[in-house]
């Protein structure tokens, strides 16, 4: 045997454990996870992940790719439609006071509507009305309460209303649309004074007016804007016009028991109205 021979028998013999390794040792593919297994299998673009319990997360799970752990991603919350609005009070319009159910014309006037109340007795001598009404409306114009007096009073207010105070606040505000009334009858004395005469309120001829109601919800206020621009001008045009329907008018100039209101009456005088 040549030398070129022997040498390359011992090359082999020496590589042989180094090309071929026992079957037992030569690696093998990891299995694809079975869909029958308890935990949960998704198949992604990547690969088969595997959702296993887990403490740590909101949703409770976790996703095992290849052994690396990766938290799941909640899913978004769902859009709320945001509720509608309310309006607000400055686009509301205030309305006068509804008509309260069994009223109609009364004192020979198709524009004075209310109702016949019993006859009022008086806890103090020198009140009371014989034949009372309770007016709720005038001239289309609503009191903001309803108003016990006789029907010669009803009558001198529903004249001032219709010819006084109408064309005194004119387009104003849109019109007059209410009376707040702060009075009406009352058994008691002259500004409740004692030992003073019994008040022209305890005989059901008197109506205090406070505040003077527009249709755009806007109002004349006696006490915050009399003599005061536009609107207390307006407020002096119609007390004005009230001197002529009612025998007594008074005002924030007659004294301070008025700084906050009209009071009218149909009280006679010797020297015909006294209006201040």
């Amino acid at each position: 045997m040549s030398k070129t021979s022997v040498a390359f028998l011992i090359a082999a013999f020496l590589a042989g454990p180094l090309l071929a390794a026992p079957p037992d040792r030569a690696p093998r593919p990891e299995p694809r996870p079975s869909t029958s297994d308890k935990a949960q299998i998704q198949k992604t673009t990547q690969g088969y992940v595997q959702l296993v319990p887990s403490a740590r997360t909101p949703s409770g799970r976790i996703a095992v790719f290849f052994g690396v752990k990766t938290t799941r991603p909640e899913p978004r919350p769902a859009r709320r439609t945001p509720a509608p609005q309310r309006a607000t009070a400055a686009t509301q319009i205030t309305r006068p006071p509804a008509i309260p159910a069994k009223m109609g014309r009364v004192c020979g006037s198709r524009a004075i509507i209310g109702r016949s109340v019993p006859p009022v007795q008086g806890r103090l001598r020198g009140c009371g009305v014989k034949n009372p009404v309770q007016i709720v409306q005038v001239s289309g114009v609503t009191l903001s309460q309803g108003s016990t007096m006789t029907c010669e009073a009803a009558q001198a207010l529903n004249l001032w209303v219709d010819q006084g105070l109408k064309p005194a606040v004119g387009r104003m505000g849109g019109g007059v649309a209410s009376l707040r009334v702060a009075a009406h009858y009352s058994c008691r004395t002259r500004n409740n004074k004692t030992g003073a005469r019994i008040s022209e309120h305890g005989k059901g001829r008197a109506i205090d007016i406070s505040d003077i109601r527009l249709k755009d919800g806007t109002s004349l206020s006696v006490l915050n804007h009399w003599g005061k621009g536009e609107k207390g001008a307006a407020l002096k045009r119609a007390h004005r016009a009230a001197c002529g329907p009612f025998g007594t008018v008074l005002g924030p100039n007659s004294d301070r028991y008025h700084r906050d209101h009209f009071h009218f009456d149909v009280a006679q005088h010797r020297s015909g109205p006294y209006c201040r």
